[in-house]
């Protein structure tokens, strides 16, 4: 890392030891609030389970059973690449498992694990999906960092590690923003705005936020035995799911239209100064072996301007599919005008599996989501797709080659 980066990373390591200031005092405005809450309310015995359940990453013999039983296998497969994945808080056995049973007939595969900003192992390879920051176009990105897992063991690349816990913790702290956004009244514009987008009254307003301070009080009280990873915003959509009870789903499915308008609306206010920097996470991981990769470029399209030193842009996962032709003309376009680069910039697919999703009981899961598997790009097979992918020799089987050739 350069002197400049070092002091820059310096400076917001400083910055993020202050980030629980930001909620001292939120407690004392809550009398104030616009809404009628009940302010006497204390988690019961009852909550405390609920909260101990939606925060656990203990399995059941069944959820393991199940977890290596997919619902659907594709033994036409024989070449596997899964470059994109969230193993979560499955064990990565499972996961291996799980692949070799969906595809029976697999013959070679690419399989690297890429948790947000945490790195995970897997036999030869390690990989993670990090948040950072670019200042020229003023957005947050993710960036793909696949390692020779000898690279990055105990011991090594601790700079980069350092970076990259500092970004899970601070990614972690959009939760506390959230429950803030709801509690605090100097965020009511906020929620009238959440409220008018979504056609909430003030009743269902006021039973998102007295659920909503029922979880900062079990936060509270529970986060240092909570597992970090489960320290999130979509602990607050798992909270009100475990509400369900077969009566009021019109209620929860209210809550949770609005609790998605207000998420957005605080990761749009979210401070992306405490972020490293794009070009900072690509100079380290650089320095430690690293192929970068670009996930879903279109949903901030500027990263395709941006002259950085990466090894490939990703042209389709399950959520983002809708440009993947042009994203392909557009790359062979950079490939054969930025003459002075190596090597050619790869075109890859991902599935942004989360294995997390599938031990959730059925009428909790997000169906796009519980449905997709590690290594599943129908893209692939898509005749259209497939027409443009031969004209510049790209396949499946080319993309793990040049992966693994990169890698070491």
């Amino acid at each position: 890392m350069s002197a400049k980066n070092k002091t820059q990373a310096e400076t917001r390591s400083a910055k993020v030891k202050n980030l629980a200031t930001i909620f001292q005092g939120a407690d004392a405005k809550l009398s104030t609030s616009p809404y009628k809450l009940d302010y006497g309310i204390e988690p019961s015995a009852d909550d405390e389970q609920r909260y101990k359940a939606i925060t656990s990453i203990t399995l059941s013999d069944e959820q393991r059973i199940a977890l290596v039983q997919p619902e659907q296998t594709y033994p036409r497969e024989r070449v596997i690449l899964g470059v994109h994945w969230h193993p979560e808080f499955i064990p990565l056995d499972i996961c291996l498992e799980r692949v070799r049973n969906t595809f029976p007939n697999m013959e070679d595969s690419l399989l690297i694990p890429t948790n947000h900003n945490e790195i995970y192992t897997l036999g030869n390879y390690s990989g993670v999906e990090v948040d950072c920051y670019s200042p020229e176009f003023n957005l947050k990105v993710q960036l793909l960092l696949h390692f020779r897992a000898d690279r990055v063991a105990e011991g090594k690349a601790d700079v980069l590690k350092a970076m990259i816990a500092h970004t899970f913790t601070y990614r972690s702290s959009q939760l506390f923003q959230f429950i803030d956004a709801l509690l605090n009244p100097g965020r009511e514009s906020w929620l009238q705005q959440a409220a008018a987008k979504t056609g909430v009254d003030e009743e269902e307003v006021a039973f998102v936020q007295s659920q909503t301070l029922m979880i900062k009080k079990l936060l509270d009280r529970f986060e240092p035995l909570t597992p970090p990873m489960m320290i999130k915003n979509k602990l607050l959509r798992n909270w009100f799911d475990s509400l369900r009870d077969g009566t009021n789903s019109k209620q929860i499915n209210k809550a949770q239209l609005f609790l998605k308008a207000v998420k957005k609306i605080v990761k749009q206010n979210f401070n992306l100064d405490y972020f490293y920097e794009t070009e900072e996470i690509i100079e380290e991981a650089r320095h430690n072996g690293a192929v970068v990769v670009v996930p879903h470029p279109e949903q901030f399209w500027p990263i395709l301007l941006a002259d950085y030193d990466i090894d490939g842009y990703e042209i389709w996962n399950p959520q983002s599919r809708q440009y993947t032709e042009w994203l392909i003309t557009v790359i062979h376009r950079l490939n054969t005008t930025m003459k002075r680069r190596e090597r050619p910039v790869l075109l890859t697919m991902g599935d942004d599996c989360h294995m997390g999703e599938k031990v959730k009981p059925l009428d909790q899961q997000e169906p796009a989501k519980a449905s997709r598997e590690i290594g599943l790009q129908p893209a692939w097979s898509d005749m259209s797709i497939q027409k443009n992918l031969n004209r510049f020799n790209t396949s499946r089987e080319t993309v793990i080659r040049e992966l693994r050739d990169r890698l070491g």
